[in-house]
């Protein structure tokens, strides 16, 4: 599944008539990325994004409901699954970490994620959008715990969604207090040997 497959889920609107002209979406998405990293979430409107990204307000309201749900997807709309799991929750753990380090490392996510999060606070709709937006990813995280679990490589009692909010809740903390320093390695591997420590009880290597 890709960010476009996710688009049932996602700001994007699906409207009838003639298709849609996809090099739109690119260059609306490409340029709210570059107006985040140089303004900030505060300075992103629709009329600079539109500007930027050579377009009309009309065309970008026909594909997104508002500011936050296009912020949302050109923040995180690219990490909507994981890789194939390895087949050891060990490395799979560390998959997890490297991505998260990878998305919240980001500029343009220390950029957004404040302003979004205000904006979750204040509307329910968004607040819903982008819980909808992280479904495939929390859905992948699920699948592979309890994979693990069947393996013998999980303690019995890790809850999942615990899981998630222990390793993106980090994450979000780590930014929102930190804005101007990304994840870095030696975040993701404190990170790693403590959720490893945690959930991890894989039977000894063979």
């Amino acid at each position: 599944m890709t960010a476009e497959d996710t688009s049932a889920r996602s700001g994007i609107r699906k409207t009838a008539g003639r298709p849609r002209d996809d090099s739109i979406d690119t260059a609306v998405l490409d340029a709210a990325r570059e107006l985040l990293a140089e303004t900030g979430y505060a300075g992103v409107t629709i009329a600079a994004v539109a500007q930027r990204a050579g377009t009309t307000k009309t065309a970008i309201y026909r594909r997104w409901e508002s500011k936050p749900h296009l912020v949302h997807d050109a923040t995180f709309g690219r990490f909507t699954t994981l890789v194939p799991q390895s087949g050891r929750i060990s490395e799979d753990v560390a998959q997890m970490v490297e991505e998260v380090c990878a998305v919240f490392g980001s500029p343009v996510t220390r950029a957004a994620l404040p302003g979004l999060i205000a904006d979750m606070a204040a509307d329910p709709a968004v607040h819903q959008r982008v819980l909808a937006g992280f479904a495939g990813v929390f859905g992948g995280v699920a699948e592979r715990l309890v994979c693990a679990r069947e393996r013998g490589e999980l303690r019995v009692d890790v809850d999942p969604t615990i899981f998630v909010e222990m390793l993106g809740g980090a994450a979000i903390l780590h930014t929102l207090m930190h804005r101007e320093d990304g994840l870095d390695e030696a975040w993701g591997a404190q990170m790693l040997a403590a959720l490893s420590a945690i959930v991890v009880d894989e039977p000894p290597a063979q």
